[in-house]
């Protein structure tokens, strides 16, 4: 195929494969990021054992990422995608027979599991890439948002999944054969998303253009900036990644597993509603105040949902949170891309995710020390108040830097 693809081949059918590719990817995130603390606790682990294992899979998505950042500038993307499907599918192959600790510990780290169930992951700067490259400025926001209202549908989905282990058709293997089970499914959604990414069109980096051998060039400044901020905001978020919060709600409240699959399932739909919202709202004030003004009031619901006495007041204002936190992820994405050139893309995706995924990795650690601490109020706090001043920070030195459908 061509390197334009033609109208129909780049414009319509790379963003329907991928959007049902980060369905089904996210779809296995969401159950695994909530089966992991009870599958490592059922194995006998300690809750410092889970927040580890959860920094050494942040960790290993931050390295695979940077290999992908470099990739991209010479490679195809398409190939790119395919092989990270392919490590999904030994990920949970993996995940399903082992249950030595350390080996756990390298298959997270060499892996795709995902304990955060959101953005950080080694397929996301390939996909905004694939997507940022057919979309006009004035559609890149409502593509992101798009694409990310799939996600969250399909991780709300995911997590309604993660009640399975507790059905009536499992109970007769045992909670820890079934959560096993899990995992084989999720390396068959692997499979699924590696067929719908071979349908991309193939597009070979143009080598004769010089700004194609560097990875980043004019937009190295602000691209650097960005990936400072961005990864203090990850720092935050990586004391609450959905497994930790997970194993806050089991631990304080001994919620099951059932109830707590059918509320994240209920806070993911609410998420992925939101993107629209953000879409429509970055419109009339702003990528970069949709992202602060959103921000801001999710970090406060967080902070009093760590005092907050009773389960339905907390559930309520994690509610709140998970209507308001995601806002910023589809305007974030698309103002990386509309601040960049055409051909700094996969490296600027890459180089704004990695510091956000290296972060975001040092933090759950900590989190599952506190927890082991009893001082399981601590991480909530610690994420909320440095979210707020990651927002001010973002807000004071980018307000002014405009993307172009807003100049």
């Amino acid at each position: 195929m061509r390197a334009t693809g033609g109208e129909v081949g780049t414009q319509v059918h790379p963003p329907t494969y991928l959007f049902a590719a980060r369905a089904l990817r996210d779809f296995g995130d969401g159950f695994v990021a909530i089966l992991l603390p009870v599958y490592l606790l059922a194995l006998g682990f300690s809750p410092l054992q889970v927040g580890v294992l959860a920094t050494a899979s942040l960790l290993g998505s931050a390295l695979l990422t940077i290999a992908v950042g470099i990739l991209g500038v010479r490679h195809d993307l398409r190939r790119l995608l395919l092989a990270a499907a392919c490590l999904m599918v030994a990920t949970g192959a993996a995940m399903s027979v082992v249950t030595d600790y350390a080996l756990l510990l390298v298959v997270a780290c060499a892996g795709t599991v995902n304990p955060s169930a959101g953005s950080v992951s080694v397929f996301v700067p390939l996909e905004h890439a694939v997507l940022a490259r057919d979309v006009g400025d004035a559609d890149r926001t409502r593509m992101f948002a798009r694409y990310s209202l799939v996600g969250a549908l399909a991780s709300a989905l995911g997590a309604l999944a993660a009640a399975l282990p507790d059905a009536r058709a499992f109970v007769g293997l045992g909670q820890l054969t079934a959560i096993k089970l899990m995992f084989v499914l999720y390396a068959i959604v692997g499979v699924a998303g590696a067929l719908l990414y071979s349908r991309i069109p193939t597009r070979l980096p143009n080598r004769e253009a010089p700004e194609a051998a560097t990875a980043l060039g004019p937009s190295r400044a602000i691209v650097l900036k960005l990936a400072a901020l961005f990864s203090l905001d990850a720092f935050a978020g990586g004391f609450v990644v959905q497994s930790l919060l997970a194993l806050w709600l089991f631990e304080r409240f001994d919620l099951s597993l059932s109830e707590a699959g059918v509320f994240f399932f209920w806070t993911g739909v609410l998420s992925a509603f939101s993107f629209p919202v953000a879409a429509w709202l970055s419109r009339r004030i702003g990528l970069i105040n949709t992202m602060v003004f959103t921000h801001i009031p999710s970090s406060i619901a967080l902070i009093l949902a760590a005092f907050a006495p009773t389960l339905p007041l907390v559930l309520i204002l994690l509610t709140i949170r998970a209507a308001l936190s995601q806002m910023d992820v589809p305007t974030r994405s698309s103002y990386v891309m509309a601040v960049v050139t055409e051909a700094e893309r996969a490296a600027a995706a890459s180089f704004t995710s990695v510091p956000r995924s290296l972060a975001a990795a040092a933090s759950p650690a900590f989190a599952g020390a506190l927890f082991a601490a009893s001082y399981r109020a601590w991480p909530l706090l610690i994420c909320g108040t440095l979210k707020i001043v990651y927002d001010l920070l973002l807000l004071l030195q980018f307000r002014h830097h405009k993307p172009p459908e807003e100049r």
